[in-house]
């Protein structure tokens, strides 16, 4: 009989929901809406449908690739043991420090609602090097009890949506949501590249694979459930917060417009629960994404993807930890939060759109379907094209901040081939291993 795994199905579901769920939406909200209106919700639902692809695509993966790699490991599968792939996984690794940058941003300017000085630039960043600092001097000393209360803040902050969204449809204004409120259609497309920041975490479901129940039948179900969960909340969110604020007051409180919307309805008290619970959830996704971006340093270091520096232990962590923390700081100082968000969306959307491009070199391994995958492939880049496009007009440096992160990621991974004369190398080499893996797992 096999043994019981710690991950059945609603278990992986609500470890994707709880990662799904934490300062994306917060920050994401706001900004959307300023773009797209009242009509952010088919953004969220567009989103939402990217987020479907993405998650078939990495869960066929997954399955035929079960290693803690990751994204990292579908990256050289798919593209060999290269330059190319290296450069990529070199990129994701940036790309988790550009979200957790703009997640620490927005705790910072959730705190600054609590302080005279609200939104004041100086005071949004000293809360965000702030935080970071915090949680990396956790990290480094070790503390478990962070970790621990996950949990209970997962469900306080998935809690106090739900009862937003239900409580603030009764309070919505029609008018505020009327088709003559409706901005270009062009507008909800712009938008769609944020919202699907939104859905970030759900590839945290294919890290499971080694503790998953029947992972064959469990891991697909999973993705599935918990990104159609998490979009049905958010597209409530969204049409609660058009719903109760008119979009200039959006457009003027993008950086807490969800904080915003609940005064309305629950007075005073209401924006600064809500404040509170965003503070929470940026708090636990900085403490998550700066350990995952750390371990990441350390695998890519032991895999040669960068500097050895990242495996010298300090205390009970990686030195990798305090580069990691000092990169994120001038990029809280030195954008905004709507550039950075922006950016670690589009760096987010591109390299899940190339390890789509390399699922299809490995489509027969996986068995998944051609022309999912495909679609897969087309909603990345095309969400990516879309959002370049409107930023042109609106922010043209936009696109030269994710030009220069290309050809940095590029330029640190030839530079370490030509030093270290290393190669990438997969983990899972070929399929006996993996049916042997599914083998142990059903002892």
């Amino acid at each position: 009989m096999a043994n019981q795994k710690a991950f059945g199905l609603w278990s992986a579901v609500f470890l994707g929901i709880g990662s799904m769920v934490g300062a994306g939406i917060f920050i994401v909200i706001g900004q959307a809406g300023a773009i797209a209106g009242n009509i952010v919700w088919l953004s969220f639902v567009f989103g939402g449908i990217a987020a479907l692809l993405s998650g078939y695509s990495l869960a066929k993966l997954a399955l035929r690739y079960p290693s803690r790699g990751g994204i990292v490991e579908y990256l050289v599968q798919g593209f060999g043991e290269g330059v190319f792939s290296g450069a990529a996984s070199v990129l994701f690794y940036f790309s988790q420090l550009i979200a957790l940058a703009a997640v620490a941003k927005s705790f910072g300017a959730y705190a600054s609602t609590f302080t005279h000085a609200n939104q004041d630039p100086l005071v949004v960043n000293v809360f965000a090097i702030g935080i970071v600092t915090f949680f990396t001097l956790i990290n480094l000393i070790g503390a478990s009890i962070v970790a621990k209360s996950e949990n209970i803040l997962v469900f306080i902050k998935v809690t106090i949506l739900v009862v937003f969204a239900i409580a603030a449809l009764f309070t919505v204004h029609p008018e505020y949501l009327s088709m003559k409120e409706m901005p270009p259609i062009q507008n909800m497309l712009f938008a769609i590249g944020l919202t699907f920041f939104a859905y970030q975490g759900f590839s945290v479901i294919t890290n499971t694979i080694e503790d998953m129940d029947d992972p064959r039948r469990t891991m697909m179900r999973a993705m599935m459930w918990a990104i159609g969960i998490v979009a049905a909340l958010y597209i409530l969110v969204s049409i609660a917060v058009l719903g109760n604020l008119p979009l200039s007051k959006v457009i003027a409180t993008k950086d807490y417009a969800l904080a915003e919307a609940a005064k309305p309805i629950f007075g005073v008290w209401g924006f600064k629960i809500m404040a509170a619970t965003a503070l929470l959830a940026t708090a636990s996704a900085i403490n998550a994404t700066l350990y995952a971006a750390t371990e990441i340093g350390y695998t890519m270091a032991k895999e040669g993807n960068l500097p050895k520096v990242y495996s010298y232990n300090v205390f009970h962590s990686f030195e990798g930890l305090i580069i990691s923390a000092l990169l994120i700081v001038p990029l809280i100082v030195f954008f905004n939060l709507s550039e950075v968000t922006t950016v670690a969306a589009l760096a987010v959307l591109v390299v899940q759109g190339l390890t789509h491009v390399g699922h299809l070199f490995r489509i027969k391994e996986t068995g998944a379907n051609v022309w999912v995958i495909g679609f897969a492939i087309v909603a990345m880049f095309g969400i990516t094209a879309l959002t370049l496009y409107y930023n042109s007009r609106h922010d043209p440096m936009i696109g030269y901040y994710l030009l220069g992160a290309f050809a940095l990621a590029f330029a640190v991974e030839v530079m370490l081939r030509f030093f270290t004369r290393r190669v990438v190398s997969r983990q899972i080499v070929d399929l006996f291993n993996v049916k042997r893996f599914y083998e142990e797992l059903e002892k």
